[in-house]
């Protein structure tokens, strides 16, 4: 249950903000790529989602494949993907469920 909650808050409260940046104050890809922070992010989730596909592609933690993985954190992120995914192997495979 708590892997699921994590989830919908990573889904709702960093992509609600990107969302809104998108609708509302998107001014092109220009001024994100000039902003070093920015970019430093972009880079940076970027490399992880790249290593943790790698990751669960060599150790498997259950019956839902890698590619998932990569297609949840593309339409949510990593705080809602994480979560999510191994959410979806453990109720996949009866394991016990996170605390």
């Amino acid at each position: 249950m708590w892997l699921l909650l994590i989830a919908l808050f990573g889904l709702l409260v960093p992509n609600g903000l990107f969302i809104y940046w998108l609708v509302f104050e998107f001014n092109g890809l220009g001024p994100a790529l000039e902003n070093h922070l920015a970019l430093a992010f972009m880079l940076d989730a970027a490399l992880v989602t790249v290593l943790l596909c790698i990751y669960f592609a060599r150790s498997p933690i259950g019956t839902v494949k890698w590619p998932w993985f990569l297609v949840l954190s593309l339409l949510g992120g990593l705080g809602f993907s994480l979560p999510f995914y191994w959410w979806l192997n453990r109720r996949r495979n009866g394991l016990p469920r996170a605390a």
